[in-house]
């Protein structure tokens, strides 16, 4: 069984990673990047507007 990624995009420093959406907070919720510590909402480090889609709809 394959499980569902998201892939996110550091709009800083532009670290790029995958995570499960059940790993991750609301898309509205402050994130901070792993790498630079950039803090935004989830929503900004989404890669494209399906990854967005997919942790809304999985959340």
């Amino acid at each position: 069984m394959n499980e569902t990624r998201v892939r996110l995009l550091c709009p800083e420093c532009g670290k790029q990673w995958e995570a499960s959406p059940r790993d991750l907070p609301a898309p509205e919720r402050t994130f901070h990047c792993p790498n630079c510590h950039a803090s935004r909402r989830l929503a900004e480090f989404t890669r494209t507007g399906h990854d967005l889609s997919v942790l809304k709809q999985l959340q």
